[in-house]
């Protein structure tokens, strides 16, 4: 269909970012389909009650939200990227767009254009350039691929913030993947930085230092923001890093920076899933305004292990 705001859109995967896509969405009157194969765990009373919150029809596989969509998003964690394309690929029907969100690098993004483009589906790669929850649908997207030029007036008419950065399939996701290294190297440079002046009782001094240097950057609020981003979404941003890493490899480079990152991101996962932050899927969890309860947290494990 021409007009964007009659499409049917499928989003497989439920978590944060497919939760507020929905509900913009839907803020629209646009037909909503979900599916995530959390729906059959514990987690999937959450999301069933969001979902008959907002008016979202969930699916029972991804062929049944393939069947039922005329435009798909993807976004799940990175190395679901490929899997998805494929088990929504035996489904498509020709001409639905297939818009992949997901975190993963230039290679793995070609390989599931493959598999959608050649179901005679319509793909295109998009790059999310920042946190998504401050921008809801609007958050930064590049696209890229040889449908991007024509998509791109489609989303931005029902409420993204869509530019294309190439007609080349791995431009966009290889902008975001060099971001990552910074971004996410700096949440993990943090934790292990400000965890360790901690322990040592010089976090006051080390704070003063990093202000002087770069002064436009509040190292509190900054600190604060980044446990909790690491401590709700470790485990996912791990993924994102391993896409990071092989990114680097990609381009002819030993990614010993990358695989630190993940190594670090993936740590604070294993604590939050062992309950030292608190309990997930509560208000106050990963929501602490003081990165030191953290970081004492984190020491006193560290201590009793010892």
């Amino acid at each position: 269909m021409a007009d964007p705001k009659r499409w049917q859109i499928g989003l497989v995967g439920y978590g944060e970012v497919g939760r507020i896509l929905a509900e913009d969405l839907r803020r629209q009157d646009i037909k909503v389909v979900a599916y995530d194969i959390k729906l059959g765990g514990e987690q999937g009373v959450k999301l069933k009650e969001h979902a008959a919150k907002f008016g979202v029809t969930l699916a029972a596989s991804h062929a049944e939200l393939t069947a039922k969509s005329d435009f798909i998003v993807s976004a799940v964690t990175a190395s679901q990227a490929v899997p998805v394309a494929k088990a929504c690929a035996a489904a498509i029907s020709e001409g639905t767009w297939f818009l992949d969100f997901n975190s993963a690098s230039p290679g793995a993004k070609q390989r599931a254009a493959a598999l959608i483009d050649g179901a005679a589906g319509r793909y295109v790669e998009g790059a999310v350039m920042t946190s998504v929850p401050p921008y809801r649908i609007k958050v930064p997207l590049l696209l890229g691929g040889p449908g991007a030029r024509e998509l791109e007036p489609l989303l931005n008419a029902i409420g993204f913030a869509a530019k294309v950065a190439s007609d080349k399939l791995g431009v966009s996701s290889a902008v975001k993947m060099c971001r990552s290294i910074m971004i996410k190297g700096l949440e993990a440079m943090v934790i292990e930085c400000f965890t360790t002046a901690r322990a040592y009782g010089v976090e006051d001094a080390v704070l003063a230092s990093l202000t002087e240097t770069f002064p436009a950057i509040n190292w509190e609020r900054q600190g604060a923001y980044f446990f909790q981003r690491v401590i709700e979404h470790g485990r996912r941003r791990a993924e994102e890093v391993r896409e990071v890493a092989e990114t680097v490899r990609e381009a002819g480079l030993t990614p010993w920076s990358a695989e630190g990152t993940a190594e670090r991101q993936a740590w604070v996962a294993d604590l939050a899933d062992e309950g030292l932050f608190g309990q997930k899927n509560t208000k106050v969890f990963a929501r602490s305004a003081d990165w030191r309860i953290e970081a004492d947290r984190i020491l006193a494990k560290i201590k009793r292990s010892r």
